[in-house]
């Protein structure tokens, strides 16, 4: 008896007991809830009232100024418009257009910030002579300039490489807006953030499913879900995203909303770049601004919100046509569309701009130099998210032919040697002499390879690259003219510890006396190395500092013949400086950068400076037109017009594992290096390799014939090089050659005492004999 009661008090408390731990277990809850919708109210305010979007640099290519005169291949004026964007029509009738009739062309210039002004969208008309422009007219009025809007050639993303152009709600057009309403959210404007339908919708078909199909999200959940959530489907996550979504609605205008969504939305993917937003997509699909969009360019994208890879236009154009006019009906049954309307828009075609046109490639070796001198004045916050606009130097049309020239020879020298595929690399640097501005920039063999930048950073030997500054630091020396005998015979250079450095001709043979210009031009090694060690190796060393090299060279005899590495960049930063006749100028690939909203920031001017004086830069660029015209560089001649005096120096270091050409015209200086990564010997010299990727690069562009002015230290003279007499110059032999003013011969020779001198042998041969 005394156990059942005890028992029975243990049954009566019971519910009460439960409902009590119930109770616990909801005030618990709404604790936590309550908790919870603290922090993400806090979340969402945080991020929506602050800096929503980390916004890339973008970076831009030169605009292209047009002036009669210019040398400009009419075709590569078509590919410039199709690659920024400009469509090709038979009659132009807004801007975003051109129309090309045989060698004139009329284009609808839009809109373009610059960093130094802007450009009213304007209708210009171009007239080319062949492969010069003859006239420019802007709105029916000659003018002298017309600049187009430069090309986009990349970014500086954050990790996430999302891209997109920010605009407001007044800037989309009213039915975009409608649109993406109607096929997206049509309770938007009425739901306070969720709609129980969509959600009570999607829970119906998840569990006829028995899996997670269906979402049932509004655009305010969308924009929850991209803008800071992630991509997961799991529970707490999908809570998350409802609690977020009905918060946002409560702090927020719906137009706000509204334009957040258009602003973050992802639409599609430009290689490693994401298109971020309907004003960039707008751009990227159409090559027009937001505000121009026609109904069935504004379906098509609207469209794509549903899924941007599966209905990329692009790849997949049945799929895409078949949804734009899904959501083209979608516009007709809400009214958006009138019939007629919705059956003329139905049989358009999409209309995108090819893949290849419109902002689609990036220029990674380029962008690494860009970045490099960035880091000089900007943070790299700056540089990821305040979206700066950088303009640059980069040439589009060089950049392309450098580009072909590359993978083309290098395809070809591979076949011709029997080299294994893909086994030779190349770098190549093109720069404005005058200037210094990069023009064009290759890192790798594949131009779009984000990776090691072989122009910036690969540092091989010059090899024979060097031999100009020998030759300069002796002109410079005024011990020596441009025909004073060098002696090519064996040389021997004793080390310190005993070792001997004694260098060879790549032929393997001795070439006797001649003419210091000769020995240059024909690359003799041991003529040089003797020229090197009687002018000194302190004077040598001090003239590649004045060049432009700024490492510290050892004071070793086979720096005389290019034992030590630079990369290409530096080298052609020491070969700028004898193009531009003795003036110094840091090769610059940054011309301005301005915010977003085109406020200038920066203006890179040129740093000039006089490092050689330019009596001896003029020597030594004589001495380097006659490598391509008598010496290693003759190849030039088959490609190229001699009247184009062009200048350069072929290079090859030990065993044959570098190949090098540096040379330059009156406007324009190109460096190139082709080689393995894996360093192996080649079969090719600096004639059979590099050179030739330079003069298919440079046959194909406009060039400017190299003047060089003498200054007043410069006399000129009629000579016989090897007996350095003074001559007419109808004589045999004679050679018209520069001097600096108190150089020259003194000894005068008519032209039948030189035949007979020639006949009975050379005054060398008199003297010495054989």
């Amino acid at each position: 008896m005394r156990a059942m009661k005890k028992s029975a008090p243990r049954k009566q408390h019971k519910p009460r007991r439960w409902l009590g731990v119930l109770l616990k277990l909801m005030l618990a809850g709404a604790v936590a809830l309550a908790c919870l919708m603290v922090y993400l109210d806090a979340q969402v305010r945080e991020k929506f009232e602050g800096k929503r979007w980390a916004l890339p640099a973008k970076v831009y290519a030169r605009p292209l100024e047009l002036y009669a005169g210019l040398g400009l291949n009419p075709d590569d004026l078509r590919q410039e418009l199709l690659q920024v964007g400009y469509r090709e029509v038979p009659v132009v009738n807004e801007v975003g257009q051109f129309a090309r009739n045989g060698d004139e062309f009329m284009i609808g210039r839009r809109y373009v910030q610059l960093w130094d002004g802007a450009e009213n969208a304007a209708r210009i008309e171009v007239a080319f002579e062949g492969n010069t422009v003859e006239d420019v007219a802007i709105n029916g009025n000659p003018v002298e300039l017309a600049r187009l809007e430069p090309l986009l050639i990349g970014g500086i993303y954050t990790a996430h490489n999302e891209d997109r152009d920010l605009i407001q709600l007044k800037e989309v057009p009213p039915l975009l807006a409608q649109t993406l309403v109607a096929v997206e959210d049509r309770d938007f404007y009425h739901h306070f953030g969720i709609s129980i339908k969509g959600i009570s919708r999607a829970m119906l078909a998840n569990i006829k499913a028995g899996a997670w199909v269906q979402g049932g999200s509004t655009l305010t959940q969308q924009l929850v879900k991209n803008f800071y959530l992630n991509q997961e489907r799991t529970l707490y996550r999908k809570t998350t995203e409802v609690l977020m979504a009905i918060l946002l609605d409560m702090h927020y205008d719906k137009n706000e909303i509204l334009e957040t969504y258009l602003n973050e939305v992802f639409l599609g993917q430009s290689g490693r770049r994401a298109i971020h937003g309907f004003g960039l997509a707008a751009q990227f699909y159409f090559g027009k601004h937001i505000s121009k969009l026609e109904p069935h360019e504004i379906a098509l994208i609207v469209g794509m919100v549903k899924g941007p890879s599966y209905y990329n236009p692009r790849r997949f154009a049945e799929r895409a046509l078949n949804r734009r006019n899904t959501v083209l009906m979608v516009m007709h049954e809400q009214g958006l569309l009138s019939d007629a309307q919705y059956k003329h828009y139905r049989y358009k075609t999409l209309g995108v701009t090819q893949a290849s046109d419109y902002k689609n490639v990036e220029y990674p070796a380029f962008l690494q130099l860009v970045q490099r001198q960035l880091r000089e004045d900007y943070n790299e916050s700056d540089l990821t998210s305040e979206g700066l606009k950088i303009y640059t130097s980069l040439d589009p049309i060089v950049q392309r032919h450098a580009e072909i020239a590359m993978q083309n020879r290098l395809d070809q020298t591979e076949r011709e040697y029997r080299i294994a595929r893909d086994a030779l690399e190349g770098a190549m640097v093109v720069a404005a002499t005058e200037t210094g501005e990069v023009e064009a920039l290759i890192g790798a063999r594949n131009p779009r390879f984000f990776g090691f930048n072989r122009a910036l950073d690969a540092n091989r030997p010059v090899g024979s690259l060097a031999k100009p500054a020998v030759y300069l630091a002796a002109l410079r020396s005024q011990q020596y003219t441009l025909i004073t005998p060098l002696d090519d015979a064996p040389v021997t250079v004793a080390g310190r510890s005993g070792t001997k450095w004694q260098p060879e001709n790549y032929d393997k043979q001795n070439h006797g006396i001649l003419p210091l210009y000769q020995a240059m031009a024909t690359s003799l090694n041991q003529a040089t190395a003797r020229l090197g060690m009687t002018v000194g190796l302190d004077k040598v060393v001090q003239t590649f500092s004045d060049l432009g090299v700024q490492q510290e060279l050892p004071k070793y005899p086979s720096i005389l013949l290019g034992s030590f590495s630079l990369s290409p960049f530096e080298v052609a930063e020491m070969y700028q400086t004898l193009a531009a006749s003795g003036f110094h100028t840091p090769l610059k690939a940054i011309r301005g950068v301005t915010t977003a909203d085109g406020e200038l920031l920066s203006r890179y001017g040129y740093q000039v400076e006089q490092s050689i004086d330019s009596d001896s830069a003029y020597l030594i660029q004589f001495a380097m037109q006659k490598v391509v015209s008598e010496g290693t560089g003759q190849y030039l001649l088959q490609r190229m017009p001699a009247e184009l005096n062009l200048a350069g120096k072929t290079g090859t270091s030990d065993s044959q594992r570098d190949s090098w050409f540096a040379g330059f015209s009156g406007d324009k200086l190109a460096v190139t290096w082709v080689g393995r990564d894996d360093n192996k010997p080649m079969p090719l010299t600096g004639a059979s390799g590099a050179l030739r990727v330079w003069a298919d690069t440079m046959a194909g562009l406009p060039l400017k014939p190299l003047l060089p002015l003498p200054g007043e230290g410069i006399s000129q003279q009629w000579v016989l090089p090897l007996s350095q007499q003074l001559t007419d110059a109808d004589c045999e032999g004679a050679q018209l050659i520069p001097f600096i003013k108190g150089s020259e011969p003194t000894e005068q020779i008519s032209c039948h005492a030189a035949a007979t001198e020639e006949h009975s042998g050379s005054w060398w041969q008199s003297i010495f004999g054989d």
